[in-house]
């Protein structure tokens, strides 16, 4: 039993319960699930070892059904839930902007118990009757069910990254392969994932074949070939591997990385030289004879270009800089110095700022950015005026008494619909830095939006700017907001936007944040970790800024601290 089934079993639990009305319960299932997903070993460990209730956020009664889940694969009381109310709510809780108060409302008053049953309520305006509802609101669920039916199927690179790297490492381990790696899109860091390719170069492709298909996590095979092999784990995501001699590695990992659209390029720039690339070398064009192949570096040194990292292959421009000697020496994530938005215990995240300083320490930070929601977001416990005052205190003591790092004290202030932070600047100048959010409000015209935010980059204390599209991907749009305005802002008033590094946002995205660079912006990537483990997705941020042409001098987490602290202006 995975972990990720046993959280899916915890999430759904969650919702049920949400669905049903009841308080509280629901945090606590979502907040096991969560823990759950981000250990670094199997549950089933835990349970062996009588240490389930070690696991932050499992109580007596979690850790009983999660006993019942692991040793029986079902649990009695998601049954129970289930036999309570349609199957098919559920289905309506992953509409965008439809809660689990509204799918009740809408099953009582409706009848509504399917998706089907919703889009069909909203295309005959029988929602639009409904008491606080009305012809907008009709519009909203109708667009929201579009954007599900859509939906590309692909994961998120936050998962898709860690099942790579597992089968690479088991691949590794099992067959001491050492031409091994990712290719396509996750290769390429794209925020996005379809399924997940794996190359190896040998010599011996009927052996890594066996190696691959024999994987304890494998649950079916869905075709084993010479050379190609394509298998589903037990998560349910299909992977597929090739096989290439030795001889051929570089050019195969250059031709199946990509992209697309940079192949063809290169094809383009081959035949002007004489030459033709595939995916088994580089070869001249009337002798056929190979001159590159080992390895990538040989491959774009044959046809006068330099190395250009996976995560810019998307024919923006790289080849051109490459020709001319003008690739960008990009940010890596050992140039990060510290992070900038981090929630803990004194909110909604699950540990406390001790803790979080601690593991700040062992990452070789410098500095670490403690982010509290502002009082107005409940839903996220936020702080109010008066606790943050102690709060301030608190983390000042700590950050003396943690040596070898700075904790900072900011908060994440909610922008309000006028574009006023949620807490007086008497209590935000008392902060190292502030990071102003929009959390709520996003039905606003881009007008209004676009002036919303401006206004709160107005304010002298406003220092980073959140996720500034609002975006999550797969589930909900950006706000209809005018980026190029924001990015214009930012430059003039001197705020520095965020490239929140949470997989489900990671936002500013790859262009936004080269629009950014090319204005001067500079770029603070936070994690928004609400756990310890989350800390980890500062990866995921680097990636997305690489994919941005970010360099070192672009991004404030690079400096070190004295420059941060006057960059805070503390």
């Amino acid at each position: 039993m995975s972990n990720e089934k046993v959280a899916r079993v915890l999430y759904e639990i969650a919702d049920l319960l949400e669905i049903k009305g009841v308080e509280f319960k629901p945090v606590a299932y979502r907040r096991a699930a969560r823990n759950i997903e981000e250990l670094d070993k199997d549950i089933e460990e835990y349970l062996k070892e009588g240490r389930l209730r070690e696991i932050p956020g499992v109580g007596e009664a979690i850790a009983k059904k999660i006993s019942e889940i692991i040793e029986s694969g079902e649990l009695n009381y998601l049954k129970e839930l289930r036999e309570e109310l349609p199957a098919g709510l559920l289905q309506l809780i992953e509409v965008p902007e439809i809660g689990p108060r509204t799918v009740m409302r809408l099953y009582k008053e409706l009848k509504i118990t399917n998706l089907h049953e919703l889009k069909r309520a909203a295309e005959e305006h029988r929602i639009r009757r409904l008491k606080g509802f009305g012809d907008r609101s009709e519009e909203i669920i109708l667009k929201g069910i579009s954007l599900l039916e859509h939906r590309t199927g692909r994961m998120l690179l936050g998962y898709a990254y860690f099942y790579g790297k597992a089968i690479v490492d088991y691949m590794i381990a099992a067959g001491g392969y050492s031409l091994i790696s990712t290719a396509g899109s996750l290769r390429r860091m794209k925020e996005t994932i379809g399924d997940i390719d794996i190359l190896v170069g040998s010599d011996e492709p009927e052996k890594v074949m066996r190696v691959f298909v024999e994987n304890p996590r494998v649950s079916e095979v869905i075709a084993k070939g010479d050379t190609k092999s394509s298998v589903r784990l037990e998560e349910g995501v299909q992977v597929d591997i090739r096989v290439v001699s030795t001889d051929s590695y570089g050019a195969a990992l250059q031709y199946f990385t990509g992209s697309k659209e940079h192949n063809i390029s290169l094809r383009s720039l081959a035949i002007e030289k004489g030459l033709k690339i595939n995916e088994y070398g580089v070869f001249k064009k009337d002798a056929n004879e190979r001159i590159a192949g080992r390895t990538e570096e040989e491959v774009y040194a044959a046809l006068g270009l330099e190395m250009m990292p996976p995560e810019i292959r998307e024919n923006r421009g790289e080849i051109k800089a490459s020709i001319e000697h003008r690739l960008p020496t990009l940010v890596e994530l050992g140039d990060i110095k510290g992070d900038f938005h981090v929630h803990s215990t004194m909110s909604d995240g699950g540990a406390t700022v001790e803790e979080i300083a601690q593991d700040a320490v062992k990452r070789g930070y410098e500095y670490i950015g403690i982010t509290d929601h502002s009082e107005s977001l409940k839903v996220a416990r936020g702080v109010a005026k008066e606790d943050l005052k102690r709060n301030i205190e608190k983390v000042r003591e700590i950050s003396e008494k943690t040596g070898g790092i700075r904790v900072l004290m900011g908060a994440e202030v909610e922008i309000r619909n006028d574009g006023i932070l949620d807490y007086p600047d008497s209590i935000l100048k008392d902060l190292d830095f502030t990071v102003g959010a929009v959390h709520s409000g996003f039905k606003m015209s881009e007008k209004d939006m676009t002036e919303r935010i401006v206004t709160a980059m107005s304010n002298d204390y406003l220092t980073i700017l959140a996720h500034p599209t609002g975006r999550v991907l797969e589930q909900r749009e950006p706000h209809q907001v005018d980026v190029d305005t924001i990015i214009d802002t930012a430059s003039e008033k001197g705020v520095f936007l965020e490239l929140n590094a949470l997989p489900e946002r990671l936002d500013l995205n790859d262009l936004n944040c080269r629009k950014a660079k090319e204005k001067g912006v500079t770029i603070a990537i936070g994690t928004d970790a609400h756990s310890l483990a989350q800390l980890n997705y500062m990866m995921f941020g680097v990636a997305t800024g690489r994919r941005g042409w970010l360099e070192k001098s672009s991004i404030l987490n690079t400096r070190s601290l004295k420059e941060v602290e006057r960059s805070l202006g503390i």
